[in-house]
């Protein structure tokens, strides 16, 4: 199971019930919005719960946002200058890091990304026209997709159609980084 760090985990809920509240929404309705139960939106508002990067993504739909809108600062700075953002962390300590997104909705999201030996990441689609460019940047990546398992050594490069379920894996013997950037496609499911 992965667990995002706790400071994300309460920057999240505030968040979450931030917009919720501007919308003039209540847990109900949003939680019926994104397809979850009530009692789930109001761990993830009080920053007791354990979300997924899918479950967040289904709230910042249904909150009518991206991912990265939900979870990063302002856009309306011309210039941003950002910190990096653990989102997703293994038991075995692989991590999912989100450096910067576009202040558009949908636009290009920054991450950088580490599986230590063994370990994996099982993804969700993602809304339909999505795609990620993936770098390796050391060791070798397995990027499974629709049945498909190929192997990146570093400095390989690929471009992904993330809007169906695929995977990244590290082989056993070494940890592998690399870097994703994520373009969300425009049709909104």
């Amino acid at each position: 199971m992965s667990t995002p760090p706790m400071n994300f985990i309460e920057r999240l809920g505030r968040e979450v019930r931030r917009r919720r509240q501007e919308g003039g929404l209540t847990v109900q309705e949003l939680a019926d919005r994104a397809g979850l139960s009530r009692r789930m939106l109001t761990q993830i508002e009080q920053g007791t719960a354990n979300p997924s990067l899918v479950t967040v993504d289904k709230i910042a739909r249904a909150l009518g946002v991206d991912f990265a809108t939900l979870t990063g600062p302002s856009g309306a700075d011309p210039l941003h200058l950002s910190e990096p953002v653990e989102v997703w962390r293994s038991p075995a300590g692989s991590r999912a890091l989100l450096h910067v997104a576009s202040a558009r909705r949908g636009g290009p999201e920054l991450w950088e990304w580490t599986l230590q030996p063994g370990d994996r990441y099982q993804a969700q689609p993602d809304p339909r026209g999505s795609e990620e460019l993936i770098l390796v940047t050391a060791g070798t990546l397995i990027l499974d997709v629709e049945g498909r398992s190929v192997s990146l050594a570093a400095g390989a490069s690929a471009r992904l159609a993330s809007d169906r379920v695929y995977g990244y894996a590290a082989p056993g013997d070494g940890t592998v980084s690399f870097v994703r950037v994520v373009e969300l496609g425009r049709h909104q499911a």
